[in-house]
């Protein structure tokens, strides 16, 4: 995907998870300023809400699950949509409501093959994304699930969320992109 030098100039996103590494250089080079969401700070509410207002003013949050769903089981499970639920609240309540610009969540699923609960974790991360895009679309805020498959690279996962960060991104919330599907050919 080739996108406009600048693309995100003078946006700063939020980006918590440990994946990140692709996404954040991606996301730098095209002039986004990132403040990194400590581990630290992702499941607890009271230390998210004090980093949010130390960071701020933020324009997105970019919560990738990869790192912390691992390779899954429950309570990997539990914890990446708990980290998720804490990281938007506190950048939604604590940046992005009440803005004068609009604001943007993202969350990066695990991949399909992740485990034997990647699919609820994806499930989980498009109903939140879902139900955020309803409950704070007063607010300018959308919210989005990228899903990547088995076989998607980090640039085009990058890319897709640089593209999602702009201004044409604002257009799509409570959606869900699938990352690496390919129809079959009709026969």
């Amino acid at each position: 995907m080739s996108l406009r030098p600048g693309l995100l100039a003078g946006r700063r996103v939020a980006l918590a998870g440990d994946e990140s590494a692709a996404v954040g250089e991606r996301l730098r080079a095209l002039g986004a300023e990132l403040a990194i969401l400590p581990g630290s700070a992702r499941a607890d509410e009271a230390a998210a809400a004090a980093w949010v207002a130390a960071a701020s003013p933020l324009r997105a949050l970019v919560y990738d699950a990869r790192g912390a769903f691992a390779s899954g089981g429950h309570e990997r499970l539990r914890a990446v949509l708990d980290e998720a639920w804490i990281c938007a609240r506190a950048v939604a309540t604590g940046a992005l409501i009440g803005s004068a610009s609009d604001g943007r969540l993202l969350f990066l699923t695990p991949a399909p093959g992740s485990g034997s609960l990647a699919e609820a974790a994806r499930a989980g991360l498009e109903s939140l994304a879902r139900t955020l895009s309803v409950e704070w679309a007063r607010h300018t805020v959308t919210a989005v699930a990228v899903c990547p498959g088995e076989a998607s690279g980090e640039a085009d996962i990058a890319d897709l969320i640089a593209f999602l960060l702009g201004a044409g991104g604002g257009y799509y919330s409570g959606c869900r992109f699938d990352l690496g599907l390919v129809a079959a050919a009709p026969s």
